[in-house]
């Protein structure tokens, strides 16, 4: 089964957190779970905050790319057609608010789990966690809205 970044087409698949033409980033892959969707990524030894502790930029940014995947998943739903659809839909951050409810610990494989609040023309409100071993450590709220077509265009024009 292809991930939602799977589908995201090459001038829109550089992200350093899940863009897979992205060789040094995350390549995070998210995937619908009925109503919600999920990711789990493996931090590496080196994504240290404090010993034993995940640093809380990468915690924003797996909020922040399962987000996008998740409102670019939820935007295709909306239309009701699939991911490998044209015109291709892909989201940016508009805001991203974190709220780091405990320490995350470094070792287990993190769970990131988000629902859509909201779809809404060209934006949506996707509300986040995530847990580790069942234990939710930080909460999210992610508003994307849809790359416009005039950034499309500007892209292709530079490949």
């Amino acid at each position: 089964m292809l991930a939602f970044q799977d589908y995201y087409p090459e001038h829109l698949a550089h992200c350093y957190g899940c863009g897979r033409l992205n060789d040094l980033g995350h390549q995070i892959k998210s995937y619908w779970e009925g109503d919600e969707s999920v990711c789990h990524f493996q931090p590496k030894p080196y994504h240290t905050a404090i010993p034993g502790y995940v640093y809380g930029g990468l915690l924003a940014s797996l909020i922040d790319c399962h987000g996008t995947g998740t409102a670019a998943a939820a935007g295709y739903r909306a239309e009701n057609r699939a991911m490998d659809t044209e015109p291709a839909l892909r989201y940016l951050t508009a805001s991203l608010h974190v709220d780091y409810l405990k320490p995350t610990p470094l070792g287990p494989t993190l769970e990131v789990r988000a629902r859509v609040k909201e779809v809404k023309g060209r934006k949506v409100v996707v509300e986040e966690w995530i847990q580790v071993n069942g234990v939710v450590t930080v909460k999210g709220e992610l508003v994307a809205v849809q790359v416009p077509e005039s950034l499309v265009q500007e892209l292709l024009k530079s490949e």
